[in-house]
C-alpha cells in the first residue's frame, strides 16, 4: 500500500499576538520567530524542506527549521517581510517537491504492480505447463 506524502502550510491567517518572538542568545542581533503550520511534516517533507532551504542563496542571512508544527526562523529584524516571503516560498516549493514526489512514487509503484503481475501470470503459465507434462506422461499412449 502506497502512503502519500501529505503537504504542510503555514497556518494563515496568522494569529500575530500567539507566535513567539524572542531574541537569538547566539546571535546579538537575530530573533527567533515560531511561525506556526498545519501540521507536523513527515520526514519525507522535512527532507525536500531542508533541500529547499540550503539551496537558497539567502542562506547566509536567515535559517528556519522545523519545530514541531512550527517552522522557527532565526534572522535579523531587518527586511523582515522579505524574510516572511521567503519562507512561504519555501514551503510552496516543498509542497510542489512533495506532489513531484508522489507522481514517482504513484509510477514506481505502477511499475512494480505491473512487474508483479507479469511474475504471476509467468508462474502460473508455468504451473500449467508443468500439469500438462504431467497429464502427458500418465496419461499418454
Amino acid at each position: 500500500m502506497k502512503k502519500i506524502v501529505k503537504k504542510v502550510m503555514l497556518l494563515e491567517p496568522i494569529d500575530v499576538d500567539q507566535v513567539k518572538i524572542k531574541r537569538d542568545h547566539y546571535f546579538s542581533n537575530a530573533y527567533i520567530i515560531d511561525l506556526p503550520i498545519d501540521s507536523i511534516p513527515d520526514h519525507v517533507w522535512q527532507d525536500i524542506f531542508e533541500r529547499e532551504w540550503k539551496s537558497s542563496r539567502h542562506l547566509w542571512d536567515r535559517k528556519v527549521y522545523i519545530v514541531g508544527s512550527s517552522l522557527r526562523l532565526v534572522t535579523p529584524a531587518s527586511s523582515i517581510k522579505e524574510k516572511l516571503d521567503w519562507v512561504k516560498e519555501i514551503v510552496d516549493r516543498t509542497n510542489k517537491g512533495v506532489e513531484e514526489y508522489n507522481l514517482e512514487a504513484e509510477a514506481r509503484i505502477t511499475q512494480m504492480d505491473e512487474e508483479l503481475k507479469k511474475q504471476m501470470l509467468e508462474e502460473e503459465e508455468a504451473n500449467i505447463e508443468m500439469i500438462r507434462d504431467t497429464i502427458r506422461k500418465r496419461f499418454a499412449k
